[in-house]
């Protein structure tokens, strides 16, 4: 219904603006006018752009946020860089541990396999206090260190990234483990005899006979921890300093203390298309290597 005037006519365009202003002076800031174009639209990309620390600005256009609001490609950036970190120490540990084990009798392979699943059955909450007793000043590992003379003063090993990588890497473990063993127990230990005998030095014959054949394990197992590692909350909220917290506790505190659903549903719908991405390489990687066989 258009406004009127004391005549009961239609006012103009200036003179609606007018009465308008005179209401409240800041209806005379395009900014105001702008902001309600710009928000007219049922989808609003505000939380898509935030979490990339972007922004659009009065006419629409995407710039990049304030400085003090630039945060989240940190966060990722940062989640990324302690996911690698976790796998490839997972990767380095326990290759040689599940190379050790198939090379095992059955009796003693599955006694050593009993032990590697024993975390399973342990709470991660629990394994995660136990780290935090362990890893303190007067906790087991600097007594250990300072008894042996390796060092003057406790380190800190709390409350930074190496107590998230260090507790990370023992929960994840496992699941590095267990796709190498499956695939290494495959593996016929008369090829690199084979090669041996052919007059290969034993380390050449491990890395270019032995090793390719253990690249699904590999893929496998480096692909399950990198994923289950970026979604991890509780173990960097506790073992970690402000600097270690990663997507998941974004995730938690703007569902739990925020309630701001739209950046929760945001942070999470693209920790899920990293991880489908990652999925869908690990599939080409596997094809590949396949039709190479």
């Amino acid at each position: 219904m258009p406004l009127t005037g004391d005549d009961g006519k239609p006012l103009a365009a200036p003179q609606v603006k007018a009465k308008i202003v005179e209401i409240d002076e800041r209806w005379n800031d395009p900014a105001y006018w702008q902001a309600i174009a710009k928000n007219a639209s049922r989808y609003s990309p505000f939380y898509f752009l935030a979490s990339l620390d972007h922004k659009q600005n009065g006419v629409g256009d995407i710039v990049h946020a304030d400085p003090d609001q630039s945060i989240y490609l940190n966060v990722f950036a940062r989640t990324f860089v302690i996911g690698v970190g976790v796998t490839l120490f997972s990767l380095l540990l326990g290759y040689p541990l599940a190379y050790w084990i198939s090379t095992l009798p059955a009796r003693r392979a599955n006694l050593v396999m009993v032990l590697v699943l024993i975390p399973f059955w342990t709470s991660i909450l629990v394994r995660v206090a136990a780290w935090i007793v362990l890893l303190q000043s007067e906790g087991l590992v600097n007594k250990a260190l300072i008894g042996a003379g390796l060092i003057g003063s406790p380190l800190a090993l709390l409350f930074n990234r190496v107590g998230v990588y260090i507790s990370m890497t023992h929960i994840l473990l496992p699941f590095m483990i267990l796709p190498l063993y499956s695939v290494m127990k495959s593996v016929p230990p008369t090829y690199q005899r084979a090669a041996v005998s052919l007059g290969s030095h034993p380390f050449a014959a491990f890395w270019r006979v032995y090793v390719p054949q253990t690249y699904p394990g590999i893929g496998a197992g480096v692909l399950l921890v990198f994923i289950l590692a970026i979604g991890y909350y509780i173990t960097p909220a506790l073992l970690g300093g402000p600097n270690d917290q990663m997507v998941s506790y974004y995730i938690a505190y703007f569902t739990n203390v925020t309630i701001n659903w739209g950046m929760a549903c945001v942070l999470g719908a693209l920790l899920l298309a990293a991880t489908l991405l990652l999925y869908v390489v690990y599939g080409r990687f596997t094809r590949s290597t396949v039709s190479l066989g």
